[in-house]
């Protein structure tokens, strides 16, 4: 190793020597110096991990976040070597291994330089906390830009910034603060057109520094563990992010239901509150699945209970809104009171399942019961007991749980200090190593215990906290927020960037949940979040009473409101299939418009616009008595959702922004499916027809729609299907084919189609060749809009 001269005793940083040998098995390749191994395996023709031992020796080959079922799968692996470098190819990438000083570069089959490292791998010892910290710095190429890294509420482009990884409660956060709820160590890099992403495998504290400290460096680094991180190749950043989203995992579809909208507040309190909530959406007929308790729904705060006067009867209760079409989602948090006399507190104590000091004494601290212990969920069998305890909220009918305070956060003193020791699944340690996965494992302990007993229905989780791969079991949403027109800002940021780091199903507290919103704020942030995957109004509000729900705000705004609610439900096919697609291919569902087109310039620091799924591009409206704004559309043709207004893309227009309105456009050429109306999503949906909005575009385009049951588990068995629509527009015909695989079969008998932008007037058509004439259309100023019905089970439309 080679120290480098300190300016003081605890600066030195020591590099790697020349190799001295090396050797491959298998997959792997080891490369020795002195005193520094470097083990490069290479996980798929797109996908290589690298890992260093500064003495020689590496830790346990674990992860809390890689998926464990997923397959490696490499066509092609050769090696050459010369003087100066050894070389590894795989069917996509070159890696060159620099003989002299262990640098690594990555260049894709072309020749083209990816990733090169600066200093590349070294290390200093952590005098004061013990171990080392690791280091990686890289090179930033020429107009390079970077994305990514979860929650962080800072601009989208990450070109000089510097940001940090150690999940924090930040009550009322603003912009730039940092660090943040969740632990994302996953970016993107972006330069002449080629994506790539690096995920730091690493649960202690990181860093990441995108030319901050130095222009021309990119470089990230732990305070412990070991240097391991994964470079993932696109070179699409679409394709970057379905191969981190495989390799962390993808979830499993979640009921239909929890696409809907939900409904929160701190608190709703006591039980004839929350019927009152219930009756008066149906009494409304604003469409509404879930209803949220906060913590007051407890007996004194103590986790998996019900508060005896407040709550008598929560099966009954459940029972009720049941009948009206609710669904419940209770709260819990990490903090069990010390209390001799709680059932979860003694058998925590008799299991010995709760953190202790470093002295051995238990972890105590102040949280919302008082004194408080905290489950080690690093620990397997503690996941299985808490697993288990969440049958006292099934029992009663709650069909989702809400994980809060999971940082873990502690009054007062913040969150654990570092001598908490933890199992961390039979490797023990600090709570420097564990801190960033401990809401993580919380959150996993939590599903499993609610995808048992409810079986065999789909669970719903939500969590503040978590580490990378968490979209395995959980949704997420953007913590304590305020009600700001910056929040709604940053609300846009925090969900699109949480989206390309894995996690999807993401949102934010409509309305902000600290203080009072405007009525046109929390319009403005509804009408947002009714194209983002969790869409929820929370507030705390229980010592103001200040109301937040769509009707709080008068007449006008509960109008508004109540429209863009029924828009958000007549579009949960739209969703449902983005989330199959997600859950299956590993796709986000936001996605930033430099993910349309990356080799578009415009579109590489724009986060005001953001696409939903394939076919729908959005741009929220961000500040006060905006009467106009400038949306930039990426290539292609672009329908007004509004108007049906057509416009090029690849340039920037202005488009008028009503109260009423926020900017939404439709890819020419989409076919966009919808339910008819629905004040929640029934147990079965019984509807006899299915709305599809065509599009017409010159030229030829596909659409996916995916069905099944929308709960259960029979699409793992087959019962599921999936219809592709491929239309292809010319001068005088429209023509849609549809072909199908699966066996589900819905109920509905037929679609009502619904053609857009038709350049001719239509006088018949032909189903699977069966002529029918048209005897009306309906106009829309000079637009003309076709409605025809057709049996759902056709294979070819010609419309002429």
């Amino acid at each position: 190793m080679q120290p480098v001269a300190p300016t003081n005793a605890y600066a030195v940083k020591y590099y790697p020597e020349a190799v001295l040998r090396w050797e491959r098995e298998g997959n792997f390749f080891y490369f020795y110096t002195q005193d520094v191994v470097l083990e490069v395996k290479v996980i798929s023709n797109h996908i290589v991990r690298f890992r260093y031992a500064p003495d020689g020796r590496f830790q346990r080959d674990f992860s809390y976040a890689i998926n464990p079922e997923f397959k490696e799968s490499v066509t092609r692996l050769d090696y050459s070597e010369d003087a100066s470098c050894i070389r590894i190819f795989t069917e996509q990438l070159q890696i060159q291994i620099d003989r002299q000083h262990l640098l690594v570069s990555v260049l894709n089959q072309e020749g083209q330089l990816i990733n090169q490292d600066e200093k590349g791998f070294h290390w200093q010892h952590y005098q004061q906390k013990g171990g080392k910290i690791v280091y990686c710095s890289k090179y930033i190429q020429q107009d390079e830009c970077f994305y990514g890294l979860g929650d962080k509420p800072t601009d989208f482009q990450l070109r000089g910034k510097r940001l940090e990884n150690f999940g924090m409660d930040r009550y009322g956060y603003g912009w730039n603060v940092d660090p943040l709820y969740k632990n994302i160590p996953f970016y993107y890099g972006l330069h002449h057109g080629i994506g790539y992403g690096i995920f730091l495998d690493n649960t202690f504290r990181t860093f990441f520094d995108f030319g901050q400290e130095r222009a021309d460096v990119c470089s990230f680094w732990a305070h412990g563990g070991e240097m391991c991180y994964y470079f993932i190749y696109g070179p699409s950043l679409m394709d970057v992010a379905a191969r981190y989203t495989q390799l962390t995992g993808t979830p499993d579809l979640p009921p239909l239901w929890s696409l809907g909208y939900h409904q929160s507040r701190w608190s709703y309190y006591p039980a004839s509150k929350v019927k009152e909530i219930a009756q008066e959406f149906r009494k409304r007929k604003i469409p509404c699945d879930v209803i949220h308790l906060d913590i007051d729904y407890m007996d004194g705060f103590r986790c998996f209970t019900f508060h005896p006067e407040g709550f008598p009867d929560p099966a009954g209760l459940m029972r009720e809104l049941a009948d009206m079409g609710f669904k419940v989602v209770a709260i819990i948090d990490p903090g069990i009171k010390v209390d001799p006399n709680y059932f979860v507190y003694r058998e925590g104590i008799a299991g010995d399942y709760f953190c202790k000091r470093g002295d051995g004494a238990w972890m105590e601290g102040d949280v919302w019961p008082g004194r408080c212990v905290f489950p080690d969920f690093t620990n397997p069998k503690v996941r299985t007991w808490w697993s288990r305890l969440c049958k006292h909220l099934t029992d009663v009918g709650i069909r989702g749980v809400w994980n809060d305070m999971n940082e873990p956060a502690v009054f007062e003193i913040g969150t654990f200090p570092d001598d908490v020791r933890h199992d961390y699944d039979g490797d023990p340690c600090s709570h420097r190593k564990a801190h960033n996965v401990y809401g993580h494992l919380m959150s996993k302990a939590t599903a499993e215990g609610i995808s048992r007993y409810l079986m065999p229905k789909r669970p719903f989780v939500i969590t503040r906290s978590c580490y990378a791969g968490a979209q395995r079991w959980t949704s997420v949403w953007t913590g304590d927020n305020t009600a700001s027109w910056e929040h709604l800002f940053i609300a846009a940021i925090q969900c699109l960037r949480l989206s390309i780091s894995g996690i999807s199903f993401a949102g934010s507290d409509i309305g902000g949940f600290i203080g009072e919103p405007t009525p046109e704020l929390y319009v403005r942030w509804l009408q947002m979040a009714a194209f983002h995957v969790f869409m929820r109004t929370h507030s705390a509000s229980n010592e103001t009473n200040f109301h937040q729900e769509p009707w709080a705000f008068g007449e006008k705004n509960e109008f508004i409101a109540r429209k863009f609610i029924k828009l958000r439900y007549r579009l949960l096919p739209y969703f449902y299939t983005t989330f199959w697609q997600y859950s299956t291919y590993g796709y986000p569902m936001l996605r930033p418009t430099v993910f349309a087109d990356q080799h578009d310039v415009n579109t590489y620091n724009r986060a005001d616009e953001f696409m939903l799924g394939d076919h729908l591009l959005i741009s929220p409206v961000h500040a006060p008595g905006l009467k106009t704004k400038t949306v930039y559309l990426p290539a292609g043709e672009w329908y007004n959702f509004w108007n049906d207004d057509l416009v090029q893309g690849k340039q920037s227009i202005e488009v008028r922004t009503p109260l009423t309105e926020i900017p939404v456009f439709v890819r020419a050429g989409a076919m966009i499916p919808q339910f008819p109306q629905m004040e929640y999503v029934p147990e079965q949906l019984q509807f006899q027809e299915m709305i599809l909005d065509a599009y017409f575009t010159h030229g030829v385009q596909e659409t996916v729609l995916y069905e099944d049951a929308g709960d259960g588990y029979g699409y793992r068995d087959g019962q599921y299907r999936v219809i592709c629509f491929t239309l292809q527009g010319k001068s005088d015909q429209l023509q849609i084919n549809r072909t199908c695989t699966g066996s589900f079969k819905p109920l509905y008998q037929q679609y009502r189609l619904v053609c857009h932008g038709l350049p001719f007037t239509a006088t018949k058509y032909e189903v699977d060749g069966q002529v029918y004439a048209i005897t009306q259309s309906r106009s829309g100023g000079t637009k003309k809009i076709l409605k025809i019905t057709i049996p759902a089970d056709f294979q070819e439309i010609i419309i002429r």
